[in-house]
């Protein structure tokens, strides 16, 4: 049984509401950091525990802290990355609806550290029913006297804000965000110069995620150094990961970083192995914007060892044969599903929350809908391959933004490690993935495997 640090209270009831999240030992954290801890040592705290950002990049948090403009005489802000867009991805709602102090308790020792009197909650648009819970939350610590002025009577203030946003993927990236929180367009900004230095009302800023935020609380609790012994190499701590797919047990899980991923698929803790007994595929390991990987590679790397779920071995190999942890969102693939189809599906979305400020992004991300579409549809042609391979290669790289890079990555790994289904669909079109049974034409469309998400989604 994997050890739990951030789900350790789920399931209990009432843990939702302060009082039975107190109980618990909630704001403890708050308690020691604020009345024992000076900012700087809560900062090396978080710098020795490892903690990297747990919403798809994977920097070091206390690095992160480290540079934000402590001298300019400007207010500080913490903003809170709530905006979880990421297809496949769904722990951050988990956490915020079921754990919402646990969050809460993150944000102030994390706002003391930083010296920002203000933070702000940035939640997605389709999140709104979040805001009522946070809301409540947060009334209750400032009952409290976790939140609000001289907290704790040690000088120290802090407002909390939630502010949902409209619903658009882009804000996930951190300028995009706080130009929508400043009442403009989410378009990422140019960088540097970085909130750090010039973030939230030209002010030194730092936006951190979700689960990064509520990871604080434990690591001052327990310490920076017995975090950083729980997991592998620079993978330190433990990670949530949305699972879902064609597995028997989608949810959220809490694993220790470097658990092999063989083991989540297939033990009875996690996943269960894949749904109706069938033959696993391929797995998408951190959400849709990051590459896709084959059976053999999710099980092992290109050297032959076990692939761990952790930042080093799922980067193992390059881009020829690795991918990344990303957010953690975990697509699971059974042998039936059709790579041609769901590349297309991904393509649409990326197509679709473009903001269009760059132009590699903006007319490539449309491009490439339009020939996937072409080919899942009966109506490719072979040059279509390659074509696609290199609209990929001029986006990626070429954005002010990731989102260019994640609109290409699963584009170019799926023709990568699938070309031959690729080939297959213009060749035969209809036709199934090697291994599976022909699809019958239906009224000249093509017939493929969707994939499915079990409503009975089981979360420990």
């Amino acid at each position: 049984m994997g050890r739990k640090i951030l789900l350790e209270h789920i399931g209990i009831p009432g843990i939702s509401g302060f009082s039975m999240y107190r109980k618990c030992g909630g704001y403890q954290a708050v308690e020691q950091a604020l009345r024992e801890m000076t900012p700087v040592r809560i900062v090396e705290e978080v710098t020795r525990s490892g903690l990297r950002g747990r919403g798809g990049a994977g920097f070091p948090t206390g690095l992160k802290w480290s540079f934000m403009d402590m001298k300019s005489g400007k207010p500080r802000y913490l903003v809170c990355n709530a905006d979880e867009s990421e297809p496949g991805t769904f722990k951050d709602r988990y956490l915020m609806e079921h754990l919402p102090h646990q969050l809460l308790e993150g944000l102030i020792i994390s706002s003391y550290a930083l010296g920002a009197n203000v933070c702000y909650i940035y939640i997605r648009g389709e999140f709104k029913y979040l805001a009522g819970i946070l809301g409540t939350a947060i009334r209750e610590a400032r009952a409290n006297g976790f939140v609000g002025k001289n907290i704790l009577g040690t000088g120290f203030s802090l407002d909390i804000y939630v502010h949902p946003g409209a619903g658009a993927y882009i804000c996930g990236e951190e300028t995009a965000l706080l130009e929508s929180l400043e009442g403009k367009r989410g378009n990422p900004r140019i960088k540097p110069p970085y909130p750090a230095e010039k973030g939230l009302y030209d002010c030194p800023t730092v936006v951190n995620n979700v689960e990064t935020l509520a990871s604080v609380g434990p690591i001052i609790r327990m310490g920076g150094d017995a975090y950083a012994a729980i997991g592998a190499g620079n993978s330190t701590g433990t990670k949530l990961i949305s699972a879902s797919g064609h597995i028997r047990r989608p949810g959220v899980y809490e694993i220790e970083m470097g658990l092999p991923a063989e083991e989540f698929i297939f033990s009875e803790e996690y996943c269960r192995g894949i749904r109706g007994g069938k033959k696993l595929k391929a797995v998408i390991p951190g959400g849709s914007s990051v590459p896709v990987l084959p059976a053999e590679l999710i099980l092992r790397t290109a050297k032959g060892e076990k692939r761990l779920l952790s930042y080093e071995s799922l980067a193992d190999g390059g881009f020829e044969s690795g991918s990344m942890l990303g957010s953690g969102g975990f697509i699971v693939f059974d042998e039936d599903a059709c790579m041609v189809r769901n590349t297309w599906n991904l393509a649409r979305f990326y197509r679709h929350e473009s903001c269009g400020q760059c132009s590699p992004c903006r007319e490539g991300t449309g491009w490439m809908e339009k020939i996937l579409w072409r080919i899942e549809h009966g109506k490719g042609r072979r040059k279509d391959i390659d074509l696609l391979v290199s609209i990929a290669g001029n986006i990626e790289g070429n954005t002010i933004c990731p989102l260019g890079d994640a609109a290409a990555w699963p584009v170019a790994s799926a023709i990568r490690h699938f070309r031959k289904e690729f080939e297959e669909h213009i060749k035969e079109p209809g036709a199934r993935p090697t291994g599976g049974q022909t699809d019958k034409r239906m009224g000249g469309q093509v017939k493929c495997v969707k994939m499915q998400n079990d409503d009975s989604a089981h979360y420990r």
